[in-house]
């Protein structure tokens, strides 16, 4: 069974919904039947990569809101992240652009280290406070994971990986798909935001009965982010 996964590194919902969905997937006997797709998506192309702000800057700039309302929204993901098991940093978080960083997830699927290099990525990001738009951090963290300096050199300084992932772009966009973290189970249902486990739990064992069928969604939209910004 293929699970294929949406997701942006500096999407705090995705990293909340990777944990879920994988908590999940622990409890089902057929947990090593399935096999997880991380695809690429972008919540705000516009950023310079050479550039990066941080979490209260963004919000304030993207969504206009004043600073208690920021405060309260950033509180109120920290209150999610925790019943995932995430100690979201916010105040060392470096908002950049994170098209780079796709290019490393693409390298490290030459590898089957996908979902480790999604992880790494979140980790980096959301709790260490590096920039994951810079080049020596990115190959800091493919050497983490075993994967050659200079192929990951290679693929972040050239355009080895960017037909694919304006590829999962457009294949985002024509699914319908605008916010993020967005699962498409076996090809037959979808399951938007970062749902909680027992909604994983069910989706995937029912996927797994069921023969494939059109896509249907099996959630009321959950907290996630799509261009214009986070919702919860």
């Amino acid at each position: 069974m293929k699970i294929e996964i949406w997701s942006d590194v500096m999407c705090p919902f995705c990293y909340i919904g990777k944990n879920n969905f994988e908590k999940a997937l622990e409890k089902l006997p057929f947990k090593d039947e399935v096999e997880v797709e991380w695809k690429s998506f972008q919540l705000d192309p516009t950023l310079d990569s050479k550039e990066t702000k941080n979490t209260m800057e963004y919000f304030k700039e993207k969504k206009g809101f004043p600073e208690a309302q920021a405060q309260q929204m950033i509180g109120q993901v920290m209150q999610m992240g925790k019943g995932a098991g995430i100690d979201f940093n916010f105040e060392k978080a470096l908002i950049t652009n994170t098209f780079s960083a796709h290019k490393l997830l693409h390298l490290a699927k030459k590898y089957n280290k996908a979902n480790e290099m999604e992880e790494a990525l979140f980790i980096a990001h959301f709790i260490d406070g590096k920039n994951v738009g810079d080049l020596e951090t990115l190959i800091s963290l493919a050497e983490s994971l075993g994967i050659d300096k200079e192929e990951a050199q290679q693929a972040l300084t050239s355009e080895d990986f960017d037909y694919e992932i304006n590829q999962d772009i457009l294949e985002a966009r024509n699914n319908g798909v605008s916010g993020v973290p967005f699962f498409v189970l076996n090809g037959k249902y979808a399951v938007s935001g970062a749902q909680p486990v027992e909604l994983f739990e069910n989706a995937l064992q029912q996927t797994y009965n069921e023969t494939v069928s059109p896509l249907k969604n099996l959630s009321d939209k959950g907290a996630s982010c799509d261009t214009d910004g986070c919702e919860i």
